[in-house]
């Protein structure tokens, strides 16, 4: 396991999730071998570190300390963030109950070598975990799109997405899906955003030292932000 503990931020405070968000004021410029692994993403929080999800080795991150508490009472609960994708999925878990802490971020990670069934079942078996674990309220997910250029991409999305779904289903936890373009307007102001941008704005809104990564966690954070402020209407 590796740790990247970025220093903390004194200047940066979360945002919360019920306030419209702003543009950030950043614009983006022009193994061993195994089957499966889980990096995590964290620094130093007021949340208890955070455990495995599969057995397989992590790199893990901490977010960095939330400065100055939120209103209580105002939070969505647990959200959990997961942008989906057979090569890496991406998860972030927020709690809003009392601001806005960032509690365990990271990437399942599949090997390309591996058939098809068994990446699936090692997502599936990586997000059931996070959900027994930390027992969210609701998980967030992208709704299912198609780029014309490239539909293979979408149909390995919509695998590891229907895995992500079944996790939730099964456990009685309340589905929240978001368009691409909602996710980013919310947390850059331009729903056309790119990859850096989202990062960095994400890590504006949360008051993080760095920007998260790789781009598969901020997406998952962005959308779990993007589900408290919206919550509820589960669907």
């Amino acid at each position: 396991m590796r740790r990247w503990r970025p220093p903390a931020s004194p200047s940066s405070r979360p945002r919360s999730p019920s306030s419209r968000s702003r543009r950030c004021g950043w614009r983006a410029r022009k193994r061993r071998r195994c089957y499966a692994s889980s990096r995590r993403w964290r620094s130093s929080t007021t949340s208890r570190p955070s455990t495995r999800t599969t057995t397989s080795p992590k790199r893990s991150w901490r977010p960095s300390r939330r400065r100055e508490p939120l209103a209580p009472g105002r939070g969505a609960g647990r959200i959990l963030g997961v942008d989906p994708g057979l090569v890496a999925t991406g998860f972030a878990l927020i709690d809003t109950t009392a601001g806005t802490m960032v509690v365990d971020a990271g990437v399942i990670e599949t090997s390309s070598q591996a058939p098809l069934g068994e990446r699936l079942h090692l997502i599936y078996e990586g997000v059931a975990r996070l959900l027994e674990k930390h027992a969210p309220d609701a998980v967030a997910l992208e709704d299912l799109y198609a780029e014309y250029r490239f539909p293979r991409t979408a149909l390995m999305m919509a695998h590891a997405r229907g895995v992500v779904c079944l996790a939730a289903r099964q456990r009685a936890v309340a589905l929240a899906t978001l368009a691409p373009a909602e996710v980013k307007r919310a947390v850059t102001g331009n729903g056309a955003a790119g990859k850096e941008q989202v990062q960095r704005c994400v890590q504006s809104l949360l008051g993080l030292a760095h920007p998260p990564q790789p781009s598969h966690v901020a997406d998952a954070l962005a959308l779990a932000f993007t589900a408290a402020s919206r919550l509820g209407r589960p669907r």
